[in-house]
Protein backbone atom coordinates (compact mmCIF):
# COMPACT_ATOMS: atom_id res chain seq x y z
CA UNK A 1 0.00 0.00 0.00
CA UNK A 2 1.12 3.47 -0.88
CA UNK A 3 1.16 6.18 1.29
CA UNK A 4 0.63 10.05 0.97
CA UNK A 5 1.01 12.80 3.11
CA UNK A 6 -0.82 16.57 2.52
CA UNK A 7 0.92 19.22 4.01
CA UNK A 8 -0.43 22.69 4.52
CA UNK A 9 -3.86 21.76 5.61
CA UNK A 10 -6.10 24.65 6.78
CA UNK A 11 -7.15 24.47 9.69
CA UNK A 12 -10.62 24.85 9.25
CA UNK A 13 -10.66 22.19 6.46
CA UNK A 14 -8.47 19.69 8.89
CA UNK A 15 -11.80 20.67 11.54
CA UNK A 16 -14.45 19.85 9.41
CA UNK A 17 -12.86 16.42 8.20
CA UNK A 18 -12.82 15.31 11.30
CA UNK A 19 -16.18 16.08 12.34
CA UNK A 20 -17.23 14.62 8.61
CA UNK A 21 -15.04 10.98 9.61
CA UNK A 22 -16.45 11.14 13.27
CA UNK A 23 -19.83 11.86 12.29
CA UNK A 24 -19.35 8.40 9.81
CA UNK A 25 -17.91 6.54 12.43
CA UNK A 26 -14.47 6.21 11.64
CA UNK A 27 -10.75 8.00 11.38
CA UNK A 28 -9.83 10.89 9.15
CA UNK A 29 -7.34 8.44 6.99
CA UNK A 30 -10.40 6.04 6.45
CA UNK A 31 -12.24 9.38 5.73
CA UNK A 32 -10.00 10.43 2.89
CA UNK A 33 -9.62 7.10 1.82
CA UNK A 34 -13.33 7.10 0.89
CA UNK A 35 -13.63 10.25 -0.45
CA UNK A 36 -10.53 9.80 -2.63
CA UNK A 37 -12.34 6.36 -4.22
CA UNK A 38 -15.56 8.39 -4.30
CA UNK A 39 -13.98 11.59 -6.56
CA UNK A 40 -11.97 9.37 -8.56
CA UNK A 41 -15.22 6.98 -9.26
CA UNK A 42 -17.50 9.25 -10.39
CA UNK A 43 -14.63 10.86 -12.88
CA UNK A 44 -13.97 7.28 -14.32
CA UNK A 45 -17.62 6.63 -14.97
CA UNK A 46 -18.34 9.93 -17.37
CA UNK A 47 -20.65 7.66 -19.34
CA UNK A 48 -24.58 8.01 -18.70
CA UNK A 49 -26.54 5.26 -16.90
CA UNK A 50 -27.65 3.62 -20.06
CA UNK A 51 -24.23 3.41 -21.40
CA UNK A 52 -22.76 1.69 -17.94
CA UNK A 53 -25.69 -0.96 -17.56
CA UNK A 54 -25.20 -1.58 -21.85
CA UNK A 55 -21.28 -2.23 -20.50
CA UNK A 56 -22.43 -4.60 -17.36
CA UNK A 57 -24.85 -6.53 -19.44
CA UNK A 58 -22.54 -7.56 -22.13
CA UNK A 59 -19.39 -8.38 -19.51
CA UNK A 60 -22.27 -10.44 -18.09
CA UNK A 61 -23.80 -11.98 -21.33
CA UNK A 62 -21.15 -12.21 -23.92
CA UNK A 63 -23.29 -9.63 -26.01
CA UNK A 64 -25.11 -11.42 -28.71
CA UNK A 65 -26.57 -9.35 -32.56
CA UNK A 66 -30.29 -9.30 -33.01
CA UNK A 67 -31.46 -10.29 -36.25
CA UNK A 68 -33.50 -7.46 -37.58
CA UNK A 69 -37.07 -8.10 -39.25
CA UNK A 70 -37.10 -7.29 -43.07
CA UNK A 71 -39.20 -3.84 -43.24
CA UNK A 72 -42.34 -3.60 -44.87
CA UNK A 73 -43.95 -0.62 -47.01
CA UNK A 74 -45.56 1.92 -44.78
CA UNK A 75 -49.77 1.61 -44.51
CA UNK A 76 -51.23 4.51 -46.51
CA UNK A 77 -52.09 7.94 -44.91
CA UNK A 78 -55.89 8.42 -44.17
CA UNK A 79 -58.11 10.53 -46.36
CA UNK A 80 -59.76 13.38 -45.04
CA UNK A 81 -61.44 14.62 -47.58
CA UNK A 82 -64.58 16.45 -48.13
CA UNK A 83 -66.33 13.67 -48.78
CA UNK A 84 -65.84 11.51 -45.86
CA UNK A 85 -67.88 13.56 -43.16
Amino acid sequence: MAMLTVRNLDDDLKGRLRLRAGGHGHSMEEEVRQILREALVVEREQDGLGSRVHTRILALTGGGELTLPPRSAPRPAPDFGADGQ
